[in-house]
């Protein structure tokens, strides 16, 4: 199968799970909730490597999340705020352009349920976080370990449903969002990753806003262009 077929295939499943199947959204729920995840995941591992603290994070059930985390004042905590707001198109073009074939497919899902499974142990202290995330764990899981076993290409559309979800993320909640200065978050008000960065380093948050769109919108592109030019994987003939 052709990567760009994988993908085209992810998204069409996608569009047809949240729009025409009963209880689709429902069904896409945790994926939905898998996207904070790997927005706050962002904020918090950025401060890790910067030498800074991270505690713990939040997924709430409306979407929203919080991660407590920080680095030092300027431009550490500056690339802080971006680390989540760049984590979901960043992992989205991985997927995209790089997650082809049932080998690469099985490996990245594999590993994927392992992080969510010791960032659960570590990080998520919120009840939506942890009911979803134990829900997503289970599923890369049985994915890469006994499930599609005699259509593994399976596990290729599987690995392309969270890449399109990142990208759908990133293309509408995260556009919308990185040009607000102020956000409330479980009932809350404090001041946004752009306006973060914004204080940090200076400028107008719109212009950072705009920098960051181009930057997640350019990366998906290059994933999109990268996955379109590759040829399909074969797979080798079962030995008997």
């Amino acid at each position: 199968m052709r990567p760009r077929n994988a993908i085209l295939l992810a998204a069409v499943l996608v569009f047809v799970v949240s729009s025409w199947v009963p209880f689709g959204s429902t069904a896409l729920y945790p994926l939905s909730l898998f996207t904070t995840w790997v927005h706050e995941m962002g904020h918090g591992l950025t401060a890790l490597i910067l030498g800074g603290q991270f505690d713990h994070l939040m997924i709430f059930r409306d979407g929203s999340g919080l991660a407590y985390c920080g680095a030092a004042p300027g431009w550490p905590m500056a690339l802080v705020s971006l680390g989540g707001l760049l984590a979901p198109p960043i992992l989205g073009t991985v997927i995209l352009g790089v997650v082809h074939g049932p080998r690469r497919a099985r490996i990245f899902l594999a590993l994927l349920a392992a992080a969510l499974v010791v960032s659960m142990l570590i990080f998520v202290r919120s009840p939506a976080g942890l009911i979803s995330m134990p829900l997503v764990a289970a599923l890369l899981a049985w994915a890469a370990w006994r499930g599609f076993a005699e259509k593994p290409e399976r596990r290729v559309i599987l690995a392309q449903v969270l890449g399109v979800m990142l990208a759908v993320d990133t293309l509408t909640r995260m556009v919308s969002y990185v040009f607000e200065k102020k956000v409330t978050v479980d009932g809350v008000e404090s001041t946004s990753d752009i306006g973060s960065v914004a204080e940090n380093l200076g400028g107008h948050y719109y212009l950072w806003g705009m920098l960051v769109t181009a930057i997640a919108v350019g990366l998906l592109a290059l994933g999109m262009w990268w996955a379109w030019g590759r040829p399909a994987k074969q797979l080798a003939p079962a030995k008997r």
